[in-house]
């Protein structure tokens, strides 16, 4: 295991023990952890991923701190959109959506909004960072 998979370790026994709250960089970040399936290992993967809820609909983003290439859970879910999300005390069947230009902007816009390091994650990458619909059910 590598230090990101210790540290995602980590982040995932904290948002477990304490109902989907984690602190430290995330303190008061809504939270999910996203499990998928590895698009060539076919393992389940669990990434806690910093969300935007938004009325029943639930978003996360494929930021990977500005890195230039998308994160490999990206990948996965493009391969397999079948996915688990764990949110709060839910647990449930989910289908990623990847979303297109016009809407992907307006959330994308509103997460960096409300949290400033997304948008400094798009200023670092010139990638477009993609953003990913959980719509209930699978």
């Amino acid at each position: 295991m590598g230090e990101m998979d210790d540290w995602n370790a980590k982040v995932i026994a904290e948002f477990r023990e304490n109902a989907g709250r984690v602190g430290g960089m995330f303190e008061g970040a809504p939270m999910v952890l996203l499990t998928t399936t590895g698009a060539k290992s076919g393992r389940e993967r669990v990434n806690p991923l910093v969300a935007l809820p938004e009325g029943d609909r639930l978003f996360v983003f494929a930021s990977y701190g500005g890195a230039p290439k998308d994160p490999d859970w990206f990948s996965n879910l493009v391969a397999n959109p079948a996915v688990v999300v764990e949110y709060g005390t839910e647990r449930f069947p989910a289908t990623a959506r990847v979303l297109e230009a016009g809407e992907r902007e307006r959330v994308y816009a509103r997460q960096a909004a409300l949290r400033p390091n997304f948008a400094e994650y798009q200023e670092k990458t010139a990638r477009v960072i993609p953003v990913v619909e959980l719509v209930r059910g699978g």
